[in-house]
């Protein structure tokens, strides 16, 4: 292990010495360290504390170091047998150590309370290599029984397994600020990418961008772009302005229809920010959160089942528990519930069903008079006409029941695409 800033490296050994050298002076031993009762299997530096480091050994422990002093300052125990590896958490929120072991687990450690503070399954041979993701939230961990597992390190949740059949995993390999990991095994190397390559962000109507990378959150405005200099299909270089970061991991950012507020979605959790200053004004727990089209209202779904719709105070108003499943929803002039085979819109402020479209609907982008929508699917997309006065004669006829069928002539068809969408927006 490379010291970050002095000419430093650490050697670990079967000898169950570690010892530290200086190749300033022609690689000369000026320090072994000794404490461990069994083979030494990998050491690493703190990256908060460059004056300590961690190794890990076949003695079922961990030993936490310092260079003033050849012996260990404290001693982690919990592995029931030998453990292989070890990685610091490189965020600078917890003081935590990841280790893995032959007993097949991976353990999460609090090196300050020196307590365990998870434990992770889902092995089924030895775990030989373990890294903390520096940019993004993951615990990556390779075993001899040829699997690589990524859990969520915030929520110890098993995201996926990665199995290329080239036997045992023995290294893995990750470089900050780039969003690829390299595996080593037996029969080969592995180098994946990991997440998607357009990034989080939003834009408000006045053309202020908010952008997530990692926790950090930056803003630009397009508006400050001279038209005269902008090439179609290039980059456009603006100056970002730091808005401080995020509690959670974004994996969406929508902004509020005025404007003044940004909702964060991710890792099961979701918070309200201003959008100017980036204070925290609500959380909780959601899957995804959608804005009305204008009240300041909005709407978060936990699961298939639990939607939830909130004032502009952000007070919780009213909850729906839907009999069917649902896998999103959509904001805009109406809330919409979607499954794999149809959408349902609801009023946002009697949440009566409006009308049920039976479209297998991925995504749905609202006009900004609300009178447009669009609905795209996996091979077309449906543009529809959104008649309130109809819903408005409908609610006053039925004395604000409109019953379990909506209202039939809530939506016209306009036009059907047989194209794919991957993206859209009104203009104009």
């Amino acid at each position: 292990a490379i010291h970050p800033t002095l000419p430093y490296f650490l050697s670990v050994s079967d000898d169950m010495f570690i010892k530290l050298w200086d190749w300033e002076k022609d690689f000369l031993n000026t320090m072994a360290f000794e404490g461990h009762s069994h083979y030494v299997m990998q050491v690493i530096w703190n990256p908060k504390d460059a004056n300590t480091f961690a190794s890990a050994s076949l003695d079922h422990t961990v030993k936490v170091w310092n260079l003033s002093s050849p012996v260990p300052n404290f001693t982690l125990e919990g592995h029931e047998k030998g453990v292989n590896c070890v990685d610091y958490y490189q965020g600078g929120d917890k003081p935590y150590l990841v280790t893995g072991s032959d007993d097949q687990t991976v353990k999460v450690w609090d090196y300050q309370t020196k307590s365990c503070v998870q434990t992770l399954d889902g092995h089924t041979h030895n775990v030989s290599c373990v890294a903390f993701l520096a940019d993004r939230p993951l615990i990556v961990s390779g075993s001899e029984d040829g699997n690589v597992l990524l859990h969520h390190s915030n929520t110890y949740r098993l995201e996926s397994t990665l199995n290329y059949g080239l036997d045992r995993c023995w290294s893995i390999s990750a470089i900050k600020g780039v969003n690829k990991i390299a595996f080593g095994y037996d029969e080969g190397t592995i180098v994946i990418r990991l997440g998607k390559d357009h990034p989080i962000a939003s834009m408000d109507t006045s053309g202020k961008v908010i952008v997530a990378k990692h926790n950090e959150i930056s803003t630009v405005n397009v508006r400050n772009l001279d038209p005269s200099s902008a090439i179609d299909g290039e980059r456009v270089a603006l100056p970002a302005k730091e808005l401080g970061s995020c509690e959670i991991y974004p994996q969406t950012l929508k902004h509020s229809p005025n404007g003044r507020f940004v909702a964060v979605c991710g890792d099961g959790e979701f918070i309200i920010y201003t959008a100017l200053a980036w204070r925290n004004k609500s959380y909780g727990a959601a899957d995804e959160v959608v804005w009305d089209s204008g009240a300041g209202e909005y709407a978060t779904r936990q699961g298939p089942s639990d939607i939830r719709i909130f004032s502009k105070n952000f007070s919780e108003r009213q909850a729906m528990r839907p009999s069917f499943a649902v896998d999103g929803i959509i904001g805009g002039s109406l809330l919409g519930l979607r499954t794999e085979e149809f959408v349902c819109f609801y009023d946002w402020e009697t949440l009566s069903l409006i009308r049920r479209i039976d479209v297998p609907t991925r995504e749905a982008y609202w006009s900004d008079a609300g009178n447009l929508v669009v609905l795209a699917s996996e091979s077309s997309f449906f543009m529809l006409k959104y008649s309130r006065e109809a819903v408005d004669e409908a609610f006053e006829k039925s004395g604000g029941n409109l019953g379990s069928d909506g209202v039939e002539a809530a939506f016209d068809l306009i036009q059907e695409v047989p194209e794919k969408v991957v993206t859209g927006c009104w203009v104009g």
